[in-house]
């Protein structure tokens, strides 16, 4: 185990900040007034650049504003919209009033909202545009408290009209900041006292897991949650510095991108807001010439992805030498990690000779790798904006030859893990002295053990010694204050010591790094950092008169696969009915007809107006032909035995996610 007294004595602490999040900001501005703190595109697509002292001047006007709106200390606002300059005005003007924000994002089904706002009671809400409002607007019993709701984009007249003859009143954002420019100085002071109060245990966000289950989860993270994390992001991050810009790609709501916008301000940095696509990626990079870049391991896929296409357009040598220096740089960081100890200890400590046999090939590496720079890394680091110190990548695992590209090409990516109950990081690597194999040192404000399991149960509470794998449990100060309105779950979830299990299973380092090998619970997170809930799918596609048993997988995948077995009878009477003749049942199944038929059955039961997300529709599936049998797949409770399955089916899964299975 990680011991955390130990931890902070040898870690820098800074114990200078406020108790709140607000008061954080305020003292930024304090010491930086002039720096950039937001980069957003106006009306015509130009960045406009707004400092910390001008920011705050909108906070506070706006928590004025929304004081005289009738906000008050404690009332919990919906908040659905995606990462803008109005985000994180909304967001500190609210925990500035002493409220609670509800955060969603735009990418979230009508079903999820309206739970979420109804279950929280909102009377408030802000959103991003018309069509999140008309999320909520088609079944607006569903959120029978909900009485204002305020736009970011300018909403038409029509909108206004139709909300209003339902019952809810439509204000435009805009208007909002042109009363919030006529606060008086006295106003403002009283805001300004309204922060003192604010306590580090008070609620400051209720952030509810994802899924379509109907009945989600509401993550209550405090104040000091965050600013346990805050305390220490310095000496993680100490290539740092005062004024650095960092791209913002990820929707806010997500808890990493959250934690990620408060680091910012302790770190008197500034943020720039783009979108999660590549090309406008590219160009907004070309103007910020940004320092760090925080995002999830599909989006790394998809600028390796880019650079391929690149180079395949130009002449067959140029793509070989594309191919070779990338296999170069490759092998040259395998060895350069090795031959400096840059390497995970999970098998044992340090090991020099080990290092020694490292070194030559390291060596004779080195020359061709100056080349390869001057040649193809050095282009591909300029994508980056030529002034880029490293890229920040969480919800999900990064895949090695992902890491592996980046680190050819000179630029450090820095694994970071945690969940949303942990708000959220558990582990980060450092900027200074990054080691592969692992995700990275337990993070400062954290204590992290590993435990002895047995399919997801923990055996004990005993903490393994390092490289034994187990299952992971945190606690700290930036651990959630519980589950909104659900003490059972909270009481479940952490134990009396105060340690929650995280339901991954892994192991610690010799240098206290921690390397997931899995997950016990169920909850599937895809590449792009969607949480999935696979019971749900599966009982959608169990519907289908053809299916007999379904079993979702996709973990660190860019899309969900699905292991199907059908029902045998239907599909023989199937084949029957329309004329399909076939040697075996085992060759019935894998003929296009009945392949079809299953797709088909399956993209009518998981689909939009069935309330499933994109993300969570079946990409790939796998017919079998055998029954899943008790004691096999299955227990005698008739539950699906996962770990079993991926054992079992291991083959038939790495087909779902390569390009060979056809479809």
């Amino acid at each position: 185990m990680y011991n955390l007294d130990k931890l902070l004595h040898l870690r820098k602490t800074d114990k200078t900040l406020p108790k709140n999040l607000p008061l954080l900001f305020k003292k930024r501005v304090e010491e930086c007034p002039n720096v950039t703190l937001q980069a957003f595109k106006n009306e015509l697509g130009i960045y406009e650049y707004h400092n910390y002292r001008l920011v705050y001047r909108r906070v506070l006007d706006l928590a004025c504003v929304l004081r005289e709106f009738g906000i008050k200390r404690g009332d919990l606002v919906g908040l659905i919209s995606d990462n803008r300059r109005e985000w994180m005005l909304t967001d500190l003007a609210l925990l500035s009033l002493g409220a609670v924000d509800v955060p969603r994002g735009c990418d979230s089904m009508g079903t999820e909202i309206r739970f979420i706002l109804n279950f929280t009671n909102c009377r408030v809400c802000f959103f991003e545009n018309e069509r999140q409002l008309n999320k909520v607007l088609e079944k607006i019993d569903e959120v029978p408290d909900l009485q204002d709701v305020i736009l970011f984009d300018t909403p038409n007249e029509l909108t206004m009209e139709r909300a209003a003859l339902l019952g809810i009143r439509v204000h435009k954002f805009i208007d909002f900041e042109d009363m919030g420019r006529r606060s008086s100085d006295a106003q403002r002071r009283a805001i300004e006292e309204e922060m003192e109060r604010t306590e580090g245990s008070d609620v400051a966000t209720i952030i509810f897991t994802s899924g379509t289950t109907g009945t989600p989860k509401g993550v209550m993270l405090t104040h000091d949650n965050y600013i346990a994390q805050c305390e220490v992001i310095k000496d993680v991050l100490t290539t740092s510095r005062e004024g650095d810009m960092w791209l913002s790609v990820l929707p806010v709501w997500h808890v990493m991108e959250r934690v990620y916008d408060y680091f910012i301000i302790n770190l008197k940095s500034g943020i720039a807001y783009s979108k999660p696509a590549i090309s406008i990626m590219q160009e907004d990079i070309d103007v910020i010439h940004p320092q760090w870049i925080l995002g999830v391991p599909r989006l790394w896929d998809a600028f390796i992805q880019s650079c391929y296409r690149a180079e395949r357009r130009k002449s067959g040598f140029s793509f070989m030498l594309f191919n070779l220096a990338m296999k170069i740089g490759r092998a040259f960081c395998f060895f350069r990690d090795r031959a400096f100890g840059l390497e995970c200890l999970n098998a044992g400590r340090y090991n020099f000779l080990r290092s020694l046999y490292a070194i030559i090939p390291f060596m004779l590496l080195s020359p061709f790798c100056g080349i390869c720079y001057l040649l193809v890394y050095k282009k591909l680091y300029n994508r980056f904006g030529g002034k880029i110190t490293a890229c920040i990548t969480g919800g999900g695992s990064l895949q090695p030859e992902t890491e592996g590209f980046f680190k050819a090409m000179g630029l450090k990516i820095l694994d970071c893990y945690g969940m949303t109950e942990t708000a959220p990081i558990l582990a980060l690597r450092s900027a200074g002295r990054a080691r592969s194999g692992c995700i990275g040192k337990v993070y400062p404000s954290a204590e992290v053990k590993v435990v002895p399991q047995k399919d997801g149960v923990p055996l004990s509470s005993t903490p393994l010694p390092p490289g034994k794998r187990g299952l992971i449990f945190a606690r700290g100060r930036q651990v959630m204050k519980g589950y909104y309105r659900r003490p059972d779950l909270t009481q479940k979830a952490i134990d009396a010591d105060g340690w929650i299990n995280t339901g991954d299973i892994g192991m610690l380092s010799y240098s206290n790094e921690i390397t997931i090998t899995g997950r016990a619970k169920d909850t599937i997170v895809l590449l792009g950092g969607e949480n999935v809930e696979p019971q749900v799918i599966e009982t959608a596609i169990s519907r289908s008169r053809y299916v007999e048993s379904a079993v979702v997988v996709g973990q660190d995948k860019k899309y969900i696969g699905a292991l199907i077995v059908p029902i045998k009878d239907t599909i023989l009477q199937y084949a029957s009915d329309n004329g399909i003749f076939y040697d075996s049942y085992d060759s019935l199944i894998e003929m296009s007809e009945i392949r079809n038929l299953i797709k088909g059955e399956i993209d009518n039961l998981v689909d939009e107006k069935n309330g499933f997300r994109t993300c969570e529709r079946v990409g790939k599936f796998v017919l079998l032909s055998e029954s899943f049998q008790i004691g096999k797949e299955i227990n005698a409770k008739q539950v699906v035995m996962r770990h079993q399955i991926e054992k079992l089916y291991a083959k038939e899964i790495k087909s779902l996610f390569t390009k060979s299975n056809a479809e």
